[in-house]
């Protein structure tokens, strides 16, 4: 049997090292957004596959690396299955109301 080797563990920026900028160029795609807005209606963590966006896998991943890299989701591995949360919490304390005016925006 191989051995499997280890996925590279994700990389969030701490709070303290977001910038709006970064955060409305990550929000500025509509692809990124349709994301973002999932994952607030649904409140909780999910999985890459759970996302109803009309692009490859692999550029939903990359979508998913853009959100992350910006600070506006966390992202997490549960075995083979990597799990991705909003960090509501973090932008609402560094950026008041940009979240919900985004959200709020008409599609």
């Amino acid at each position: 049997m191989a051995a499997t080797t280890p996925l590279p563990p994700l990389v969030h920026p701490e709070r303290g090292e977001m910038t709006v900028e970064a955060v409305l160029r990550a929000l500025a795609d509509p692809v990124r957004l349709a994301i973002v807005r999932q994952l607030a209606v649904a409140d909780c963590e999910l999985s890459c596959g759970a996302f109803d966006v009309p692009v490859t896998k692999s550029t939903l991943t990359h979508h998913l690396a853009i959100l992350r890299q910006a600070g506006v989701l966390a992202g997490r591995q549960d075995g083979t299955t990597r799990l991705n949360s909003l960090r509501r919490t973090d932008l609402d304390a560094l950026f008041p109301g940009l979240l919900d005016g985004v959200l709020a925006a008409p599609r």
